[in-house]
């Protein structure tokens, strides 16, 4: 099998919404369920976890059975941090999984993720053992030595970025949550399941990515969803 976990567990105070931002409605529909529905489209996802913010399961459910996300089958706690939130969402499945099924995870507020994005990130995880969607940086990126100055840069061919989707077997996802927070290894700051798999000692593998992609945080990201939601739905 292949099982989605989407993290709808923010509360994002940087957008200033009454709202948790992944329910901010776009024409009438709330982000997440842009997001669910990507995963609800793709014929090779057999099933969806949620991982949201308390108070909002159904209200979740709700949307997803207005717009006919069948495939969300699990809406489960998210925790004080993201890391938490993933290791929670991990450990829901651990009577439903085989230890070779493959978890994709994916920020519920990367509402256009695209179906070849998906696609890949399955592949190369069944071809390696793991998939991160990565993209060239294309940006100069100096070492600061104070506030005002500089005297190094890191060579931007040496850099990717990656994000969401990501890819592990559930085997490796859970051992690796397990571990880590009993060594309190690559859980605090702006840790994430690739970080936290480097920080284990892990070798992480790269697959496509997309400009579109992208994490709705401030309101000018979601000015820029609606733009391209706009010129998707012109297409």
């Amino acid at each position: 099998m292949n099982i989605a976990i989407i993290l709808a567990g923010g509360v994002g105070t940087r957008m200033q919404q009454e709202v948790p931002k992944q329910f901010i409605p776009v024409n009438d529909k709330p982000l997440i369920i842009y997001t669910l529905e990507a995963f609800q489209r793709h014929p090779e996802i057999d099933g969806i976890l949620a991982v949201c913010i308390d108070g909002w399961h159904d209200i979740l459910k709700a949307y997803a059975k207005q717009n006919q996300i069948t495939k969300l089958k699990w809406v489960v706690d998210g925790g004080k941090t993201g890391q938490e939130s993933i290791r929670n969402g991990v450990y829901a499945l651990k009577e439903v999984c085989q230890p070779e099924d493959i978890i994709i995870i994916h920020d519920g507020i990367r509402p256009l993720v695209e179906e070849s994005i998906l696609s890949d990130v399955i592949v190369t995880c069944r071809m390696y053992g793991n998939a991160v969607t990565s993209m060239p940086y294309n940006e100069q990126i100096f070492v600061k030595k104070d506030e005002r100055r500089t005297e190094a840069y890191i060579p931007r061919e040496t850099l990717r970025r990656v994000s969401t989707p990501q890819a592990y077997p559930y085997q490796k996802l859970l051992w690796a949550y397990q571990k880590a927070f009993a060594e309190g290894k690559g859980i605090y700051g702006s840790a994430y399941t690739n970080t936290m798999m480097v920080d284990l000692g892990e070798t992480l593998y790269f697959a496509s990515g997309s400009d579109k992609n992208i994490k709705i945080t401030t309101q000018e990201d979601l000015e820029l969803f609606k733009a391209l939601l706009s010129m998707k739905n012109c297409h």
